[in-house]
């Protein structure tokens, strides 16, 4: 089994070195993270629920992608990678960078940087990955996030939360 090697950050988001992912989440080192809303032609935006083996909340919903930036990696190159590992989207895709959210409690220590991805095509979810995926308009995720807050990853909040609050979706 390969280990996972991440970029570890300093409190303004510079790199300082690099360290496994078990080691960076046992010891809270920030890191970086990049987040992917997939939208399609009717605005709406595709969520998954987390797949129940993930260490880290299990059967959660979350952004529609989502994963760590490894060593070498931009936050792009992280992003077009976890489009094509998770949803099966290969590139060329056009990302727009939404936003990009400081290391926090609530993000695990990640620094987070959130793009949208504009696309009608078949998404093909990998099952190691995700246990569910659905079409969700913007309304039913606001609903959600306010009744019902503890079904999601806890960065999907802070990231859901900033994005409408900032009108960026």
């Amino acid at each position: 089994m390969q280990t996972e090697l991440l970029i570890v950050v300093d409190e303004h988001d510079h790199p300082v070195g690099t360290a496994s992912r078990s080691d960076v989440h046992t010891k809270g080192l920030f890191h970086r993270a990049v987040h992917i809303l997939v939208i399609n032609n009717a605005s709406q935006v595709f969520l998954q629920l987390r797949s129940t083996s993930k260490d880290r909340y299990p059967n959660k919903w979350d952004s529609s992608a989502s994963g760590h930036v490894e060593a070498g990696e931009t936050y792009e190159a992280a992003a077009i990678r976890e489009l094509s590992e998770e949803l099966g989207i290969i590139s060329p895709v056009r990302l727009e960078p939404l936003i990009k959210l400081p290391g926090s409690v609530e993000t695990d220590n990640e620094f987070v940087q959130v793009y949208k991805c504009c696309w009608d095509g078949p998404i093909s979810i990998n099952p190691e990955e995700i246990e569910d995926g659905r079409w969700f308009s913007p309304q039913e995720i606001d609903e959600w996030v306010k009744s019902k807050s503890g079904i999601f990853a806890p960065s999907f909040v802070v990231i859901w939360s900033n994005l409408r609050g900032n009108g960026l979706l």
